[in-house]
């Protein structure tokens, strides 16, 4: 309207322009308005078109999305599946297996533990253990306050437990010297030897005779002469036993990996003897496997602050070991003694050891599977973590005995089971499993009648007996977790067992101690017989 008065005005001051032309404004206008509108309509409805493909692009997103990982955990789950079947996997294709597998291969990953504390639901139990070890001493303190009227809080037991500490120093040195040098020197004669003269068959004998020879003195009596003849108390003994056993292990390891070799290589003229190095033998003696090679996967650089939280966990561990002894084994069982042996003071007692055994139990574990080989391993800069598996999350006793301490399972495995196979053509499983038991079960044993000092046997008949028949009667057929529920049942109550057995036949020992020296008078348990009296 505005438009049309304007141009009227504007034809009355300009006569020469015709009634046509002062229309022509108005349509332009009205065209260009229409076109405006038009333009409006055409963005609202491309806005509108864009929207709606943007919902569509993001609603078929989302569905691949979802697709993409269903397919992963249905994949994951898959794997999950079949690692818990790799029992039965290797009866269907075990023939296939020993004929690939050639050993044991080291790879670069870090343990379990260490990636499960990166979550804070996971690190908050830890934090709770913690909170107990504090308990313990506050529950100590409090105890030794309204006894004694004063705070206590003393260290005799450890004082105790590991005394004589220069015997076991000096000893250890002694077998340390001759694991590294007797039967790197020994097979090193005889590799010369063998590839130089004639007589290989009589060289080999003598060779293994002054081996085994060698191998049963340093590493057989000796250790047993200075924990008999200087009377060390339990914890040094430990100490002794453990080391020795773990020379035996590692010295047959590198014999048994070296010797194959050697006897494979064939020597052209003038060709040097191939022969490992005493650097790499003596980086096996301390690095935390029982498996030789020449060379491991090696992490770049050391976490010195790793390796001082690894011992310091240690020892909290010793101390949160101490506090469990001192506020629910000793005062416990030092009042079962003054009581004669019977079924009641038997189930009483056991049952007052299952929570300490099972402390025990979780501490050892941590302490040394995971505190003490991981910070060698920092420190030797070792690459290959694994030490355990998921055991906690076993559904078959099985997949506990394969997941619980990988160090100890891969020698029995390669060594042991395997090599029996291997001679046996392969056949005899069943036979070469109950072999590794039997081992097992007899090392076990001996270690505890050498560092406690009398013969019960407990661990021989708990892994030998028990053991065997929980492998096949929870094998890996065992899915459901209330299996799960019973292993930890299991497990509880056979630390509880062992917790108890021994404490009692310990004060049993102090009370009514030997008066003989037959062989009856030596394996008969005290605790059977003793009147505390």
């Amino acid at each position: 309207m505005a438009t049309y008065e304007t141009s009227n005005s504007v034809v009355h001051r300009t006569s020469a322009r015709t009634p046509g032309e002062n229309q022509l404004p108005s349509e332009n206008g009205s065209i260009r308005r229409n076109e405006n509108l038009n333009d409006v309509r055409d963005m609202t409805q491309r806005k509108e078109d864009m929207e709606r493909i943007k919902a569509e692009v993001i609603r078929h997103v989302k569905d691949h999305l979802n697709e993409v990982l269903d397919r992963a955990l249905t994949d994951s789950v898959q794997s999950l599946s079949q690692n818990t079947q790799t029992h039965t996997d290797e009866k269907r294709n075990c023939s296939n297996r020993h004929k690939l597998e050639q050993g044991k291969v080291f790879v670069a990953r870090w343990s379990l533990l260490d990636e499960l504390f990166e979550i804070s639901h996971i690190r908050t139990i830890y934090h709770m253990f913690i909170a107990a070890l504090f308990l313990f001493i506050m529950s100590t303190l409090a105890v030794d306050y309204v006894d004694q009227g004063r705070l206590v809080l003393d260290f005799d037991l450890f004082v105790y437990a590991f005394g004589q500490l220069s015997t076991v120093i000096w000893a250890w040195l002694l077998m340390f010297s001759y694991t590294l040098l007797g039967p790197y020197h020994v097979v090193s004669v005889w590799c010369g030897l063998y590839h130089n003269g004639r007589w290989r068959a009589s060289v080999s004998v003598a060779s293994a005779l002054m081996l085994c020879a060698s191998q049963l003195s340093m590493l057989g009596i000796f250790p047993v002469y200075v924990v008999l003849h200087y009377q060390l108390p339990p914890a040094s003994r430990f100490i002794i036993i453990l080391e020795q056993i773990r020379f035996v292990m590692k010295s047959y390891s590198f014999i048994r990996e070296t010797i194959p070799t050697i006897l494979k290589n064939t020597l052209q003229n003038g060709e040097p003897l191939r022969y490992p190095s005493l650097s790499s033998y003596l980086y096996f003696l301390f690095c935390p496997t029982l498996i030789y090679r020449e060379v491991y996967p090696r992490n770049t650089y050391i976490r010195w602050n790793y390796v001082g939280m690894n011992f310091l966990k240690i020892l909290g561990s010793l101390f949160y070991l101490y506090f469990i002894l001192v506020r629910l084994c000793i005062p416990v069982f030092m009042n079962k003694s003054n009581q004669p042996f019977s079924t009641r003071t038997l189930i009483l007692a056991l049952f007052h050891a299952v929570f300490p055994g099972m402390l025990m139990f979780m501490l050892g574990f941590y302490a040394f599977l995971h505190c003490w080989l991981n910070a060698f391993a920092e420190m030797l800069r070792f690459a290959d973590r694994m030490f355990y598996k998921d055991w906690w999350n076993s559904t078959s006793f099985a997949n506990y005995y394969r997941t619980w301490n990988i160090v100890v399972h891969d020698w029995l495995y390669y060594y042991g089971y395997r090599d029996f196979l291997r001679l046996s053509g392969q056949k005899l499983r069943s036979v070469a499993t109950l072999s590794v038991f039997a081992v097992s079960a007899l090392v076990h044993e001996y270690t505890f009648t050498m560092c406690f000092g009398f013969f019960y046997p407990v661990m021989f008949c708990t892994f030998a007996g028990i053991g065997v028949v929980f492998n096949f009667a929870m094998n890996d057929k065992r899915k459901s977790p209330v299996w799960n529920i019973i292993m930890w049942m299991c497990l509880f109550t056979g630390q509880g067992i062992h917790v108890c057995l021994y404490c009692l036949e310990w004060y049993a020992q102090i009370h009514c101690p030997r008066t003989g020296t037959s062989f009856w008078e030596l394996v008969t348990p005290r605790s059977w017989t003793c009147s505390y009296q």
